[in-house]
């Protein structure tokens, strides 16, 4: 750089750089964990660690919603994690837990829940807009047929005239 040369910075350049470095720092600081880690779940028992694994993975977090117990990080995914192990520690079986859950939640903490009443929309819904959207397709194809069906591609004697007198006109 030249010695000459001078750098004008705007006070409107200045005031804008510092709100940028502020706005930074408040980001990179609520970008940390929140609060202490927790500690692990450490189990004794290697087929209470077996049940443990498969209730988390049969388990739905009811926050994130398409994440199990073991892949999700939110805070009520741990909390849920932490009462599954203290229960199946207490001695209870994946069974006690896993109705304890849905009496507590609801059939939606299941990724597989029962065919019942109740759930009959959530395992027909799907097929039921399947079929649906079938039916609204296979109409619309339908009626675009009977539709160009009546279109005759034939000129009226009208049409023939107003044609016949624009080629003249060229």
């Amino acid at each position: 750089m030249r010695k000459d040369m001078k750098i004008i910075l705007s006070p409107h350049l200045v005031s804008y750089a510092v709100l940028f470095f502020f706005c930074l720092l408040s980001l990179q600081l609520q970008a940390g964990p929140k609060g202490a880690p927790k500690a692990p779940i450490v189990f004794e028992d290697p087929q209470v660690e077996s049940d443990y694994l498969e209730l988390a993975e049969e388990l739905r977090c009811l926050v994130c919603q398409n994440q199990n117990l073991i892949d999700s990080n939110a805070e009520l995914a741990d909390d849920l994690r932490r009462e599954v192990a203290k229960m199946l520690k207490q001695g209870k079986n994946k069974e006690q837990v896993t109705d304890f859950m849905v009496e507590r939640y609801g059939d939606f903490v299941l990724y597989n829940p029962p065919v019942k009443p109740q759930t009959w929309l959530l395992w027909g819904g799907p097929f039921l807009l399947m079929f649906w959207g079938l039916f609204a397709m296979l109409k619309k194809i339908k009626a675009g047929k009977t539709e160009s069906n009546g279109d005759s591609l034939e000129l009226s004697e009208q049409e023939k005239e107003k044609l016949q007198a624009i080629l003249k006109n060229k």
